[in-house]
């Protein structure tokens, strides 16, 4: 077997690719995201119906919400946003699949006491719960199974109170299987009939931190966001990763291998958009990770965020490839050639949609290419619209 390099010309978007897409999405290409949060909620439903094929490295850090009291309590990576990509990428065909979907969606009320709250928990581990009813078995067992897996291990101190039921049954089990969560979404993935993969990028218990331009250093990508807390005041000059929200010590943790080799069959990477620094760069800060981008023969795409990221205060788009591009070759000790880490910059056709001034001219000097396209609607606007996106992207593998 001899491998071969070689090029070709697109149209973007490619109608006669995506019909072939669209005709037989399980022979679909294996397109690449560094991902995590809502951002890629919608276009990853979309996504299904062109491949099955697709790959989601999602952030484990995350702070915030119900996957807070989580890690405070069990020392454990974020599940929420592996729920999350998982239920999106669920074949909604599946008799009992929506079922499942609005239980694992569901989250317990703020505004009850923490009795009434476990008794609902307990409902649901009788099966007595409508939610649960509703979800046929076997897969009714196997959810039982592991909230209860949680409700045993549940410390004495732990609020139930807004808790996302999908969180607490894969925390179970995580529980059930030795801390491990590979096994844990390799049921899921098998139970929804999930149209791709999902893994965490990492699975160490670890805390993103954010040092501002004026100082101040942010110990959990909940205080980044914007979402939880008021938005920064400050630009963000880096980001790092760190034991904890009291140990604010940089600390290296490796990619693993089956991480690289996912990297390695991609026929498309894509950076895409979503919170800048909580999202993408979270998930380029393991020692690897763009080692192992170098490494992929395959095309590399940026879609940058819509203006309005709260994360990228200061930031202009032609910034943020640069910042992106520092990430990727932070852990190389020779320098990388931008075009080995990126090749194309995906933009919306319309310039008011992003911040002025743009800075292009310096990312189209590293032989970057920039592609304009309608990605918004007027349905959609001022986000984008998710099957413009997919089938940009499509396009490009």
């Amino acid at each position: 077997m001899q491998r071969i390099k070689i090029t070709r010309s697109v149209t973007v978007p490619d109608p006669v690719r995506l019909a072939r897409c669209l005709k037989a999405p399980e022979l679909g290409p294996r397109v690449l995201f560094f991902t995590g949060g809502t951002a890629l909620r919608d276009i990853s439903r979309e996504l299904v119906r062109y491949t099955h094929h697709s790959i989601h490295l999602i952030t484990p850090f995350d702070s915030g919400g119900s996957s807070a009291e989580l890690r405070r309590h069990f020392g454990m990576l974020a599940v929420g946003d592996l729920r999350n990509r998982l239920m999106a990428l669920a074949d909604r065909s599946v008799q009992g699949n929506p079922e499942i979907y609005n239980l694992f969606a569901h989250r317990l009320p703020k505004d009850q006491p923490q009795e009434a709250l476990a008794r609902t928990m307990w409902d649901m581990i009788q099966g007595k719960n409508p939610l649960v009813a509703a979800v046929p078995d076997p897969m009714r067992k196997i959810i039982r199974q592991h909230l209860k897996f949680f409700a045993l291990a549940m410390p004495e101190g732990f609020r139930l109170a807004g808790a996302s039921i999908g969180n607490l049954i894969l925390a179970g089990g995580y529980f059930n299987n030795n801390r491990q969560i590979d096994p844990v979404i390799y049921m899921f993935t098998k139970l929804v009939e999930a149209r791709g993969v999902v893994r965490p990028i990492v699975t160490a218990n670890l805390t993103l931190a954010a040092e501002l331009e004026d100082g101040v250093v942010l110990a959990g990508q909940h205080l980044l966001t914007g979402k939880e807390t008021r938005e920064i005041s400050s630009p963000v000059k880096r980001v790092f990763l760190c034991k904890d929200q009291t140990d604010l010590t940089p600390v290296s943790v490796g990619l693993r291998q089956k991480m690289k080799n996912l990297i390695a069959t991609a026929e498309l990477i894509c950076y895409p958009l979503g919170s800048f620094y909580s999202s993408l760069v979270a998930n380029l800060l393991p020692q690897g990770v763009g080692h192992a981008v170098g490494k992929a023969a395959c095309p590399k795409v940026f879609v940058p965020n819509p203006a309005g990221d709260p994360e990228q205060l200061g930031l202009s788009v032609g910034d943020s490839v640069l910042r992106l591009l520092d990430y990727l070759r932070a852990d190389s000790l020779k320098p990388v050639p931008a075009h080995m880490l990126l090749n194309f910059v995906l933009l919306d056709e319309d310039p008011t949609t992003y911040a002025h001034p743009m800075k292009l001219k310096a990312v189209e000097a590293l032989g970057v290419k920039i592609i304009r396209g309608k990605l918004k609607t007027k349905a959609s606007a001022p986000y984008f619209d998710e099957r413009a996106v997919v089938e940009h992207l499509l396009s490009l593998t």
